[in-house]
Order: C-alpha cells, then structure tokens, then sequence
C-alpha cells in the first residue's frame, strides 16, 4: 500500500513551552467555557498559504509535515502560543477625537452629563459626517495598528457614527478598504442605530423607518450584521426588534447592544431575534440570561467599556456561564468609552472583574469571540485545516495577563510573522 506523502511545512513553531490549542468546536459553554489544556514541548506547523497542518507535540507534527531549506523553524523554548485574539466588538472607524471627555469623566461627570452638554456619540458623528474616506481610513489604520500589536489578527467593525446614508454607507466602504489594505481581517457591521442624530430628535419614529427603508437596503451590499443600541433613552425593544428583523429580510445577521445601562430589555431581543451575540449585558436580569441560553446567543463581553465609563460594576460573567451561555470578549474599543486596544487587557479585566478564569477569558478571547461573528470555521482556535493565526508570548501563556509589560514576542496571521517584538 501507497503511503501518503507528508504535506511540506512554510512555518514550524515548535518546542514551546505552553500550547493552548483551544480546538474543538465552538462556541465552549458551562463547563467546557474554561476546559482547556496547554501542550507541554508543543509545535505548530502550517503550509506556505497560512493554513494550519499540524498541531500537538513537537514529536507529533515533526511526524506529521516534512521541511525543507525554505521552511522558517522558530524555536519556541521559553515562550507559549495561544490562537491570535478575536476582537468580537469594535468601533474602530471613526474620525474625531474625544480624549477630552475622559478628562471630564475622571472629574465626576457621567455619560448622560458629558452627551447632554453636546458630547459623546453626537461629537464623534459631526467629526465623522466632515471626514472624507480617506481621512477615516488613515486615521482607523493608525488604531489597527495598536490592535495588531496586541495581538487582535481578526475584529469586528461597526459603522453607527453616520447617522445619515451616505456616511453611514462611507464608513462601510472604508471598512471594506481597510480589509483590503492591512493584515487584520475586518468583519463588517452596519449599526445606523447606534443613537438618534440631532436632526431627528423628537422624530424617532421617522428615523427608525430611514434606517429600515433607506439605509438597511444600501448597507445589505456591504455588511455582513446588523446591530442596534437598545437601551433607555435610546432606542426601544420594539424599534430594536423591527430594525434587526428588517436587516435579517435583507440578510444582514443580527446583534444587539444589550442591557448595558440598564436592564433595556436588549436581551430578551435577543432571543426573540435569534441574534448571534448580545453585547455588553452589565445589567443583564435573570429572565434575559435564561432567554439567551434557551436562544443559544452569545454574550460579548465588554469589561473595559465598563472600566472606563466608570459603570462601577462589570457584566456577570460567572452568571452566564453558570447558566449555559457562552461568554466572548471584545474591546469595544470606540472614542468615548473603549480607549484600550488590548484584548489581553479585557482579558485581564475579565479575570479580576467579572471572576473569570485565565481559561475561561481566552477562550472568550479566541474561539467563542470567533464563533460570534461568524469566523470559528477558519480562525479562534489552533488546529489543522484552520488558519495559523497565533500570538507567541513570552514564557507562560498566563503572562498575558501582566498588563504593561512586554508579554508578546510577535504575531502571526496566517502564517506570516507582524509586529513581531511589540507589547501591549
């Protein structure tokens, strides 16, 4: 009998100290949430377009793959590899800059003080209406950047400071160009009902049937989610169910910012909707939490949001897993409220704030933030067939965790080496 010729290696990573594969299917809920193992003497290889052949012992893949003089060997020892970081939650494309109300909200205002006195969401969308595509895109590369360097290979990326059609509609084209122009995968979210712009105040109603007839049926070409702001003073779970159900008639996938100043009744949306993931959740009520385990949606987790507006409590993480709902996380990285680029830090927060363990919050770091948009068939964990996405860090995978200090050796997407030599 024939025997099958073992593939040829671009890339092998092996001798490492800690392996968190984090394979298996996803999303990891209850139990399996935090049911990861690290590979002792562990190896990585992958063919030259980036995809992962083996992934186990170094013993185990040097069996498996063959080399040649071109593959690049790295010797892992005193490092750890874990799967590159997915950022479920971003508003990353924006113009503006509104550092100013940080200063503001470390003084003692709030978030309802800072936007009535002309700030938050409203400030962003005046800078960004005035931004031509150009202008979004050289400043949105500039917080990729950061985000690669921390180890983010795949994110999500909302519109929502448009407000009006052709901005909303700008935004997703540079989302589209950004995809295109730098390593990070992006995955597009058309969120025109992220707030009510000033024009419409009063009008809502009329504003919820703009985004349901004008903006939805333009967008459906260039995104692939939809979300709402549910929340008081917002937009209500009816506009939100209606808005979500019209995106779902034109195919946009639904999500939904829930429950995140107030029990809104996001959740409950959620489950109505069969929406993927509720994000935020830091007043998540009982009922919710049982509607979204019943529903099977994700809840994205978005601790550093809660740090820097100073909400004073975090989601409850332990509550969500103990039920049976799979918890992802994200950045939520936005000008106002989401000033970290750093997953290792919502993961950080995550495990001293919400009670989460370090597996726990790597997992919702990797395959269960990739299973919320969608991505878990192709990155979020380390094994064959997959893409070689990873963040090697320096000695034990747990450092991650050491906020400030240069944890990450280099970053790979699929199968190419970036930012190689950065910190978080």
């Amino acid at each position: 009998m024939q025997m099958k010729p073992t593939p040829t290696a671009s890339l092998v990573i092996e001798h490492l100290d800690q392996l968190y594969t984090v394979a298996g299917r996803g999303p990891r809920a209850g139990a399996r949430q935090g049911d990861i193992a690290s590979i002792a003497d562990g190896a990585v290889a992958c063919d030259a377009n980036g995809i992962i052949l083996s992934a186990g012992s170094t013993a185990d893949v040097r069996a498996a793959v063959s080399t040649n003089a071109d593959t690049r060997v790295i010797d892992g020892r005193g490092q750890s590899l874990v799967p590159g970081f997915v950022d479920a939650h971003t508003h990353v494309v924006f113009a503006g800059d509104r550092r100013e109300e940080l200063r503001k909200r470390l003084a003692g205002a709030t978030y309802a003080d800072i936007a009535a006195a002309g700030g938050g969401i409203i400030s962003t969308v005046a800078a960004t209406r005035a931004a031509s595509e150009e202008q979004l895109k050289t400043q949105s590369m500039a917080r990729l950047r950061e985000m690669l360097a921390a180890g983010t290979t795949t994110a999500e990326a909302k519109s929502g400071y448009g407000l009006e059609v052709s901005a909303e509609l700008r935004v997703l084209r540079v989302i589209q160009q950004l995809n295109k122009e730098q390593p990070m995968e992006l995955v597009p979210t058309f969120m025109g009902a992220h707030e009510v712009p000033v024009e419409y105040r009063g009008r809502q109603s009329e504003y919820v049937r703009l985004v349901i007839d004008e903006m939805i049926p333009q967008a459906a070409g260039l995104a692939e989610w939809c979300d709402v702001f549910c929340e008081t003073g917002v937009f209500t779970p009816e506009e939100s169910l209606a808005i979500l159900e019209a995106g779902k008639r034109a195919g946009l996938k639904p999500r939904i910012h829930a429950d995140e100043l107030g029990a809104s009744g996001g959740s409950v949306v959620a489950a109505t909707v069969g929406a993927r993931s509720a994000d935020h959740l830091v007043h998540v009520p009982a009922d919710g939490i049982a509607a979204m385990a019943k529903a099977g949606v994700i809840a994205t987790l978005l601790p550093c949001a809660a740090f820097y507006l100073k909400l004073g409590r975090f989601a409850p993480a332990r509550e969500l897993i103990e039920a049976g709902v799979p918890v992802a996380l994200a950045t939520d990285i936005n000008p106002g409220g989401g000033f970290s680029p750093s997953m290792p830090f919502a993961m950080t927060l995550a495990s001293f704030g919400m009670k989460m363990t370090f597996e726990e919050a790597l997992v919702g770091a990797t395959i269960n933030a990739a299973a919320s948009i969608d991505r878990d068939d192709r990155c979020g964990s380390l094994e064959p067939g997959k893409q070689f996405d990873a963040v090697l860090v320096r000695g034990l995978a747990i450092n991650l965790l050491r906020v400030g200090a240069a944890s990450i050796a280099g970053v790979f997407k699929r199968g190419q080496e970036i930012n190689a030599h950065v910190s978080h």
